[in-house]
Formats: C-alpha cells, sequence, structure tokens
C-alpha cells in the first residue's frame, strides 16, 4: 500500500467584476457549565493544535465502475497536545456546509497550526463520520481528547460527505463507495502516521490506537476491528444495487479486517455511536464473535436510522469482546453524536434533521460523550486503571431515594441529580 501526502494550503481567491457573496460569521456552539459538566468532560492539561491534513491512498477500487483503480484522495483534520505558546496562534474554525449545501462557520478551542508538542507520546484516534457528513462533525470529541493526551484524526470520508452528495436528487450516489471504502479509510490513517516524519507523527503513538465510528463510521469501524460483513444479493438489492450488479459485488462488499487478511493489533479499542448495519445483518454473525478488541457501542433506543432493539443491541450483544459496553441515551434517535445545529441549519427541516434530537440537547449529548469516551480510552487505550473506575456499574444514570430519604450516589463523575435518561449495560465478563 502507497501513501501520499501533502498539507493543505489555502488558495487566496481574487476576484475581479462579480460579486462575492460573505463568509458565514464563525458561530460558537457552546455555553460554559461548569457546575452540571460531567468530570471527564472538563478541558486536560495540553492546549490543542488543529492542522488539515491531504493525503492520497494510492490504487483503491473505482466504485462507480468496480473495473479499474485510482487514487483516492482523503482530506483530515487533526488534534493533537500543542506546545506551551499555542495561544499565540489564531483560534481554528471549521468551515462545511449541510446537507442542501448550505455554508456555515464554527469557532473550535483549538489554535490553527500551532506547534507541536516536541515530548511525548501520545495514543492515536481516528474519527469517522457518517452518511453523509463531514471530518470535523465531532470536532468537539477531537479537540477534548486531545487537550487529554491523544492525536485525534477526524476523516473527510470521500464520496460520502455533505459537500461530495447531492441529496436531494442523488442522495444514493456516495453509499457503494461508503459501503467499500469506510473501513478502508479508518485502517490508512493508522498506516499513514505509522509512515509519515512531520512532527505530529513523531509524538503519535501508533501502538495504542483506537477508532470511532458515529453511523456508518461505526459500520466500519466494526469491521476494521475484525468483524467481517455479510452482504447477500436480496440484501444489495434492497439497498438500491440492480439484481445483475448485485449478485456480481457479493465478493467486493463482503471484505473482512478494513480489507486486511488478519485485523491489525495496533487497535486497543472501539467506541461506535448509533452504527449501522445491525438491522439489516450486514456484520457477519459468526466474525463478530471472534472480536477481542475492548468496545464501547452508544445509542438511543428510538434510534430510526440504525435501530436499537434489532440494531446496535444487537450488534453489542454479538460482539465477542470480554470487554464490552452499551450506553443507551432513552427517548434518543439517531443524532446523538454530532455537533449542535448551525444556525443555518434551523432554515429547513431537510437540514435541521442531520442534527437534532427531540428529547436532548446535543450540547448535553456530546458532554456525556466527551466524559464517557474519555473514561473509556484512558481505561483500555492508556490502560489507566482509575478511569476504569468511571464506567458505571449501576445500568441506570437516575438517582432515586432510600428508604431514609437521601439519594442514592450518583454514575462517578456526574454531579448530583444531573444524569437521567441514561442506561450502561456490561458484558458478563466486562472489567
Amino acid at each position: 500500500m502507497k501513501i501520499k501526502s501533502k498539507t493543505l494550503c489555502l488558495a487566496a481567491l481574487l476576484t475581479i467584476g462579480t460579486q462575492v457573496t460573505a463568509a458565514p460569521v464563525p458561530e460558537n456552539l457552546y455555553t460554559q457549565q461548569p457546575s452540571i459538566t460531567p468530570e471527564l468532560a472538563h478541558p486536560g492539561q495540553y492546549p490543542v493544535g488543529v492542522k488539515t491534513l491531504q493525503v492520497v491512498h494510492e490504487k483503491q477500487l473505482n466504485t462507480q465502475t468496480f473495473t479499474s483503480f485510482e487514487d483516492r484522495p482523503l482530506t483530515l483534520e487533526v488534534w493533537y497536545p500543542a506546545a506551551a505558546n499555542a495561544a499565540t496562534e489564531e483560534l481554528a474554525t471549521y468551515e462545511n456546509v449541510t446537507r442542501l449545501h448550505k455554508p456555515f462557520s464554527l469557532i473550535g478551542t483549538g489554535h490553527r497550526n500551532a506547534q507541536a508538542q516536541k515530548t511525548g507520546q501520545f495514543p492515536l484516534i481516528v474519527l469517522s463520520h457518517g452518511y453523509t457528513g463531514y471530518r470535523t462533525i465531532m470536532y468537539y470529541l477531537g479537540e477534548h481528547l486531545a487537550s487529554h493526551g491523544y492525536v485525534v484524526v477526524g476523516i473527510d470520508h470521500t464520496d460520502s460527505t455533505t459537500e461530495d452528495v447531492d441529496f436531494v436528487n442523488s442522495g444514493f450516489s456516495g453509499f457503494p463507495s461508503t459501503l467499500v471504502n469506510r473501513a478502508r479509510d479508518q485502517q490508512l490513517v493508522l498506516d499513514y502516521f505509522s509512515q509519515d516524519d512531520s512532527a505530529i507523527a513523531d509524538i503519535t503513538d501508533t501502538d495504542h490506537a483506537a477508532v470511532i465510528g458515529y453511523s456508518m463510521g461505526g459500520f466500519g469501524a466494526i469491521n476494521t476491528i475484525g468483524a467481517c460483513y455479510g452482504f447477500n444479493q436480496a440484501g444489495l438489492q434492497r439497498l438500491g444495487f440492480p439484481e445483475d450488479a448485485a449478485k456480481q459485488l457479493i465478493p467486493v462488499f463482503n471484505s473482512c479486517h478494513a480489507g486486511r487478511d488478519e485485523v491489525d493489533s495496533r487497535w486497543q479499542a472501539m467506541i461506535a455511536y448509533a452504527p449501522w448495519g445491525g438491522e439489516s445483518s450486514v456484520h457477519d454473525a459468526k466474525s463478530m464473535k471472534t472480536i477481542t478488541v475492548p468496545s464501547l457501542y452508544v445509542s438511543g433506543d428510538q434510534d430510526d436510522v440504525s435501530g436499537y432493539e434489532n440494531g446496535v443491541k444487537k450488534l453489542f450483544e454479538q460482539t465477542g469482546s470480554k470487554d464490552k459496553y452499551l450506553m443507551v441515551y432513552e427517548n434518543a434517535r439517531h443524532n446523538i453524536a454530532p455537533h449542535p445545529a448551525p444556525k443555518i441549519a434551523y432554515e429547513t427541516d431537510a437540514d435541521l434533521g442531520h442534527y437534532i434530537e427531540p428529547s436532548w440537547g446535543n450540547e448535553q449529548l456530546n458532554r456525556i460523550n466527551m466524559h464517557m469516551s474519555l473514561a473509556f480510552l484512558d481505561c483500555f487505550v492508556k490502560k489507566d486503571d482509575s478511569k476504569c473506575a468511571y464506567l458505571p456499574k449501576r445500568d441506570n444514570a437516575t438517582q432515586v431515594k432510600d428508604s431514609e430519604g437521601k439519594l442514592t450516589q450518583a454514575w462517578p463523575g456526574f454531579p448530583d441529580r444531573w444524569a437521567t435518561g441514561i442506561r450502561f449495560y456490561r458484558g458478563a465478563n466486562a472489567k
């Protein structure tokens, strides 16, 4: 496998005699909530740097024709522990478009192109968006984990982003590429940072890596850590493939281990937010039992995209890992992982529906995700047993009064009376 790389440069656009549309005003989507924020959702000790990279995965299958190979470009957003003087660099902004291609800009807490820490080794975390999405749709989590000593890489999955797909007129256009490339893109990031000689790669510990996937990102992550796909002709036809194509393409789609002969042993953990595939049984059940990587599944019990009982919960139950967990947001649907909706998304239901949760605030969801993701990753990637204690042993987050009228203890790290409507389940032999 060959990988090429170059730093993304921002070109100045000179427009003469034409009207220029004003750039979106950057938005801050988050409030300050120190008194009710879970303990591990507070920022860590490191200032955060942010850098955008372009890489090329050479000679990948052309998913338009399925008869040739071509170079596959990927844009990456990298969050990393920065040097102490990072605050002298500008705050990062994240520009993207909604599903209807309306532009927006968001203000982060990291510092654009800040110098990386000169010493230390920080585990690699891969962030993988859904269909459709973009590399910064979980920027809150990228910044947070970097502040606690991780190098985090968000991927723009080519053909599968909000910018790539005309969701109104050709919403299926990027799905074949998603099925083939999602896990391979995740593995590419690990391989790339293992070979690169940049200042960021120098402090990246690729022997201790984890993948976090949302929706189709979770679909890929399950494969990346050891499962195989189990597509059949009828299932591919239900996804829109013509009969002849569905019959011929089964071997193409039914790959294992991100296209490798065996799972990469450097993967130490997986977090799958609302992973797709369980209801369609596209993950081979026998191979699911062979997974050994510690796994945290997160779902809404009303998920109307990936499904819950026969979707995410089924995937959790099928996973063979000793250390496996399932966190469930009661009355939540599918949008449990993205950042809150930008203002422009409120103009149409089609765009707002990509972000909003009817029974939850996205900021609250994000903060719980930050807390639990850090606890899980510190426990299984950094091998910090003290953080394992933050993984709840009582399945219900809601506190109740005992016989003396006193509230039962809150989940570890949660302020009293703050958490309700969340459940946490453990595998029978989980740590």
